[in-house]
């Protein structure tokens, strides 16, 4: 719950949904954080962004969540709640899900407004774009050997996460219009080739992109196959939210693989040459190895041989000391300029 620190009159609440939302829910608040009175429920809740109306008062507030509209639970981006006549929030209290966090924060990359970051950052290395919610229906064919790369972190038709994407939205919503294409996906999987795919493929992905549930699909594959092992193993290895997003990245690109140019090669190598923090090592050593064993591995595939993903934003980042990838952030990919500044 939100704890607003004192008794307040609310007129609005905001959520913003990632991608589990609730279907049914209840918004709730307390005087006291034990004895709760609804302000506002829906049964029809579809996801995005809710900006409700409310009426009532309290210092707690919570969302009540009563039918999911996955099976993945609830999980929001951010949950802010208006006073009464106020265009901005009262209070920006920690809250559960938690809020933004201030600047200087030591969230770790799992914090919504840390994940975020991460994506932006990500979606300019590989669309040109900090806009990767608008990655969604991207499709195309790079040359790299892979085949489709596709979507918001590149699911590609040559290496199975494309495959097992389809497969997923199609657990989620049988009868999809990507569906028909699960025999062919299976049949060139491990290969450059676009048998049985080709542009009415390509025109199914981006009507499919458009749904939000083949949305949530993306979200929870890239997730999955990506987000959550890199994040886990980077916390294993004791590194801030920096070190957390340098093997997100990595992995991204490179694959979860345990070959010289997965991400598990690119890690070992960098452990060949440094001490992680786990290990008692220093944290700004190990992440310069791990950056050099990344652009190394780049550099074998001419698809890949730009490395200013490494040169002109991590080890920026890196250099500045700023292990907590806290903004403002400024960084260069292929030379054109970005900024995160909030």
């Amino acid at each position: 719950s939100v704890d607003l620190g004192a008794d307040t009159a609310l007129s609005r609440v905001q959520l913003k949904w990632e991608a589990a939302y609730g279907k049914s829910y209840k918004i709730q608040t307390s005087t006291d954080g034990s004895t709760w009175t609804s302000a506002y429920s829906t049964t029809t809740g579809n996801g995005g962004t809710d900006d409700l109306a409310v009426s009532g008062h309290g210092r707690y507030v919570r969302m009540s969540g009563t039918q999911r509209g996955t099976a993945y639970g609830y999980s929001l981006y951010e949950f802010e709640v208006y006073g009464a006549g106020a265009s901005t929030p009262p209070a920006t209290p920690p809250t559960t899900p938690p809020t933004t966090p201030p600047a200087g924060s030591g969230a770790d990359l799992t914090d919504p407004h840390k994940k975020e970051i991460a994506m932006e950052l990500v979606s300019s290395a590989e669309n040109s774009s900090l806009d990767w919610k608008g990655q969604y229906t991207y499709i195309e064919d790079i040359g790299d050997g892979r085949g489709y790369t596709a979507g918001i972190v590149g699911f590609c038709s040559g290496t199975g996460d494309m495959l097992d994407l389809v497969r997923h939205y199609t657990d989620l919503k049988p009868g999809n219009v990507l569906a028909p294409y699960l025999p062919a996906l299976e049949k060139v999987n491990g290969s450059a080739s676009h048998t049985g795919l080709g542009a009415a493929f390509e025109s199914a992905w981006t009507t499919a992109a458009k749904d939000t549930v083949f949305q949530r699909a993306q979200d929870d594959e890239r997730d999955r196959v990506y987000f959550d092992p890199a994040v886990g193993q980077a916390k294993s290895d004791g590194l801030h939210a920096l070190g957390q997003f340098a093997y997100y990245d990595a992995i991204v690109m490179h694959g979860p693989g345990d070959d010289s140019t997965s991400f598990g090669g690119i890690r070992k190598t960098a452990m060949q040459k440094a001490k992680t923090p786990a290990q008692g090592g220093n944290e700004t050593t190990y992440l310069n190895a791990f950056l050099d064993a990344r652009k190394a591995a780049m550099l074998t595939e001419a698809a890949h041989e730009d490395t200013t993903r490494v040169d002109t934003e991590q080890r920026v980042f890196l250099n500045n000391g700023n292990l907590d990838l806290n903004p403002p952030l400024q960084w260069k990919v292929y030379g054109d300029p970005y900024a995160i500044n909030d």
